[in-house]
């Protein structure tokens, strides 16, 4: 279970760093935002875990936060 932890933290400092790169690269908002949300949905069903829409935008809207 312990090592469960460690890669749970793993993948979500990974998805941060992700997000904290898009947000500093020298595009638009709109652009990153959608950059996000499609890598978010590609992880996603990469392992399947099953969210809607709302929810993946909510994800994304909470990295953008920690990126700040």
């Amino acid at each position: 279970m312990k090592g469960l932890g460690y890669l749970g933290a793993f993948i979500g400092g990974a998805l941060a760093g992700a997000a904290a790169g898009l947000l500093l690269a020298p595009e638009t908002g709109k652009d990153t935002r959608e950059k996000i949300t499609e890598t978010v949905e590609e992880f996603l069903r990469k392992h399947n875990i099953k969210l809607n829409r709302k929810d993946v935008g909510d994800l994304v809207d909470d990295l953008e936060d920690v990126a700040d």
